[in-house]
Formats: structure tokens, C-alpha cells, sequence
């Protein structure tokens, strides 16, 4: 595991697009894509680069459960609003929040990304140590699954919403074994906030208890993190 210590949120976005762009150099097709306000400075730096992204696959993490993809809260709204409308790719994956069969839905997608091996995959990190939204317990055998969100993240997330009441309380996410078939893997983390969740995935044991924390066992992990989100790391 490689970790970068940048200054702030856009040098770490310049030096995830670096690597996307090095991985492209070196002929990744699939990108696994992230929401949320961690990867906006990346998907800025993709938006005013020259490089063409028509020739490539963006398959992404997750999605609220009930949200329609043309509702401003969902992640495929959030998707092309910040990268697809202005970068467009061959192809875009992301979970259907409307799917009414959970089991059919994450067996669809599970094919999705078979079909479509991941080059690079984006993460960022909740402040309980998830990733997509693989929540603390969850198991790392699973694969595309309907979770429950707990009531931290569901506090996490409530800025993007009028009111916490409106935050959904199930989402669609690409299970952790899923993200761990990825080729290489680029997590970004910035904030005091997200402290203590790095040092668990980096020096901690690897338990479900921090999902973050498999990511040990991954052979090519790049972790971007501004100062205040690297404190906490002793080496």
C-alpha cells in the first residue's frame, strides 16, 4: 500500500487524475467511479484535461434505493451532473435504485462488472471506516447487495439533503469482494474527520468491524490523504 500525503482536496485530485491517466497510458478501459464531495476535484481535473474518455467503461459504487435516476438526490443525477454530461464514456453502470428484487438486482450488476473487469478503482471512505456503502460488519465475502445504512452515515450525509428526513435509508453497493477484483484501487481522504478511519484501514487489524481495513490485503493500493485526514498514521 502506497500513501500519498497532499495538502488539500484539489492537490489530491490532481494526483488521482496522474494515476487514471498513467493507467490509461498503460490501457485500463474500466474505471470503477465514486460519489459523493471526495471525488469531485478528481472528476474536475477529467473534466478540463483533452483526454478523450469515449473509448471507456465507468461502472459505479452505489445507489439509493427508491430514487429514480432523474431525482437531483440520486447518484446517477450526481454522476452526470459532475463528469458523464461533460466527459462522456463508451459506457456507464450505475445500480438501479428503483429495482424492486434486491437479490436480481445485485446478481445484474455482479455481471455488469464481470463482463467489465475494473482497472482502477475510485474510493473514498466514510468516517466509520465503510467503503461504497459496505457498512462496519459487513461481511468481505459479499458481493452487489442492498444495505441498511447506519445512522453515522446517514448523519453523514443528511448535507445533502433539505433535511435528514429526507436521506434514504437503503442503498444499492458494490460489495467488498467486488472492489477487491478491482486491478488497482485509488481511495481519497480529506478532513479530521476521516482521521481515524484511515489509520484503522492502514495500521489496524483487517476486521469487518473497518471495512476499509481489507484493503491491506489488496496488491496495488494507492491512498491520496490530506494532512488533517493523515495524522492519526504513526508510519
Amino acid at each position: 500500500m502506497e500513501i500519498i500525503v497532499v495538502k488539500d482536496n484539489v492537490e489530491g485530485g490532481k494526483k488521482a487524475f496522474e494515476l487514471i491517466k498513467e493507467g490509461m497510458d498503460q490501457g485500463a478501459k474500466v474505471l470503477g467511479l465514486a460519489t459523493g464531495s471526495t471525488p469531485i476535484s478528481l472528476y474536475h481535473e477529467m473534466i478540463k484535461s483533452d483526454i478523450d474518455f469515449s473509448d471507456m467503461t465507468a461502472i459505479n459504487l452505489d445507489e439509493y434505493v427508491g430514487l429514480a435516476p432523474t431525482d437531483s438526490q440520486s447518484y446517477h443525477y450526481f454522476m452526470d451532473q459532475e463528469l458523464f454530461s461533460k466527459k462522456p464514456f463508451k459506457e456507464t453502470f450505475v445500480p438501479n435504485g428503483l429495482a424492486e428484487d434486491a437479490e436480481q438486482e445485485g446478481k445484474r450488476y455482479d455481471q455488469i462488472i464481470e463482463n467489465h473487469p475494473i482497472d482502477i478503482q475510485v474510493l473514498g471512505i466514510g468516517s466509520n471506516g465503510h467503503i461504497g456503502f459496505n457498512e462496519p460488519g459487513t461481511p468481505f465475502d459479499l458481493t452487489t447487495h442492498k444495505v441498511e445504512l447506519l445512522p453515522s452515515t446517514i448523519e453523514a450525509n443528511k448535507r445533502f439533503f433539505d433535511n435528514v428526513e429526507d436521506v434514504p435509508r437503503l442503498a444499492y453497493s458494490m460489495g467488498i469482494k467486488s472492489i477487491m477484483k478491482s486491478k488497482k484501487i485509488i481511495l481519497m481522504a480529506y478532513g479530521e474527520t476521516k482521521a481515524e478511519a484511515i489509520k484503522n484501514s492502514i495500521e489496524g487489524p483487517v476486521t469487518e468491524e473497518v471495512p476499509g481495513s481489507i484493503l491491506q490485503n489488496h496488491d496495488n493500493v494507492i491512498m491520496i490523504v490530506d494532512e488533517e485526514a493523515a495524522k492519526l498514521i504513526q508510519r
